[in-house]
């Protein structure tokens, strides 16, 4: 199976399909963003709607990215828990990030509710399931950090999880009533079009191919044009291309694959997850699973399916579906695709400093709080020329050693786990 969009059931259901072209001739414009994902589109939306004259160019088409290929939990916070933030990034920046992205959620769903982006939103919250009892050690370790920062989060027990899953299988949960879900591609999509309803100028199949500064100006080389502009935001993450003038921050290529179920009957869907609540677990490689609007069941896990171990993903994919709901037993996926993460050393995302922009990226699996609100305050920040609205500072200085060889660990680990592990 290829990464071609179009595989995965966000393509097919998607409601949002924002008017573009490709570039053509020269434009000038205040700022220049490369990349139509969360964090791109959010840019230019906030950019355009504080007057500022936005050109955005995407490759391929919005939401081509992890954007479009995204579980669709609109989690508050990160993976990590916010005493292992403050460890990496100190106790006040820590703190300060822990917060804003508390309130992440708040800024995804008034931005759907704004501008009536399509994307079938569902706040009932999320549940941080434990695949095993010892897996409640870890939950509670971050229930006891999160109620600390004042987060309303609740862990449950084994009746309490298994009552809201639908599943004997779960053994407990932390249930985050801030959170919620969507259809990720669809919200993409929507924060496109809500850019170009704002004034912005948004431009797909149209790759950014040589950047360079000139006489303090950004000059952006495109196949058919090109951009002059004061302002750059680099929002490519997990899927940048190369280009000459620029080097992508180094990431850790790290996959997750999906299948989609067909809607299932009333009677299931009335066992199974009743409360429409996104789901993830403890185990150490991580499985997802939530519903759509229509009914459908999704289950992910880590893992890509474009090499020889993708029947492995696959046949593991089917029996975890068995293992945690005995009634899918024998269920057929309708759908499956996979994406790329981009994850840190530090299991952070990061801020690039560029002369007159920025470059966000390293989401680590949390692209649409985190990758909506950074794209946010990084055009709040470039066109008030105020750098202290960013939710971290700016650096210059990452690095990350040997990124391809720890995607190829990580994909290993994957592969050869659900390959061995008969259990979810």
């Amino acid at each position: 199976m290829t990464s071609d969009l179009t595989t995965s059931l966000w393509h097919q259901t998607c409601q949002e399909n924002p008017a573009s072209s490709v570039l053509t001739g020269e434009v000038t414009a205040d700022l220049v963003v490369i990349g139509g994902g969360y964090t791109g589109c959010s840019a230019a939306l906030k950019a355009a709607e504080m007057g500022a004259s936005v050109c955005l160019i995407e490759a391929e088409v919005f939401g081509h990215g992890g954007s479009g290929r995204n579980v669709g939990l609109v989690n508050a916070g990160l993976w990590l828990p916010p005493e292992d933030i403050n460890t990496r990034l100190g106790p006040v920046k820590g703190n300060a990030l822990s917060q804003e992205l508390g309130k992440a959620p708040d800024l995804v769903y008034g931005l759907i509710e704004r501008h009536g982006i399509s994307c079938e939103p569902v706040r009932n919250g999320t549940l941080h399931c434990a695949h095993a009892p010892s897996g409640m050690q870890d939950l509670q370790r971050r229930a006891d950090q999160l109620q600390s920062i004042g987060a309303p989060v609740l862990l449950l027990d084994a009746a309490q999880a298994q009552s809201r899953v639908g599943s004997e299988a779960i053994h407990g949960a932390l249930f985050d009533p801030r959170a919620g879900t969507i259809q990720p591609l669809g919200f993409a999509r929507g924060l496109a079009r809500a850019a170009i309803k704002a004034g912005a100028q948004l431009h797909d199949q149209t790759p950014a191919t040589a950047i360079n500064r000139n006489k303090g100006h950004w000059q952006v080389t495109t196949p058919k044009g090109s951009i002059r502009a004061k302002y750059l935001v680099m929002a490519t993450n997990g899927y940048a291309r190369a280009m000459t003038g620029y080097s992508a921050p180094a990431i850790v290529p790290v996959h997750y694959f999906q299948g989609a179920t067909a809607p299932l009957s009333p009677a299931q869907q009335a066992q199974i997850l009743p409360g429409l609540e996104g789901c993830w677990d403890s185990a150490l490689v991580m499985s997802s699973w939530r519903m759509d609007q229509q009914g459908r069941l999704i289950i992910g896990a880590m893992g890509a399916l474009d090499h020889f171990g993708s029947s492995i993903h696959q046949s593991w994919l089917t029996r975890k579906m068995a293992a945690v709901f005995p009634a899918l037993t024998g269920a057929k996926f309708e759908s499956e695709w996979f994406g790329r993460i981009a994850m840190t050393q530090e299991y952070l995302p990061k801020i690039g400093k560029l002369e007159d922009g920025y470059v966000s990226f390293g989401y680590s699996g949390r692209g649409i709080g985190p990758g909506t609100l950074f794209g946010h305050k990084i055009a709040e920040a470039l066109i008030s020329g105020d750098e202290g609205l960013l939710p971290l500072p700016a650096s210059t200085d990452h690095k990350l050693p040997f990124a391809r060889l720890r995607g190829a660990y990580y994909e290993a680990g994957a592969t050869l786990t659900h390959l061995v592990n008969d259990r979810i």
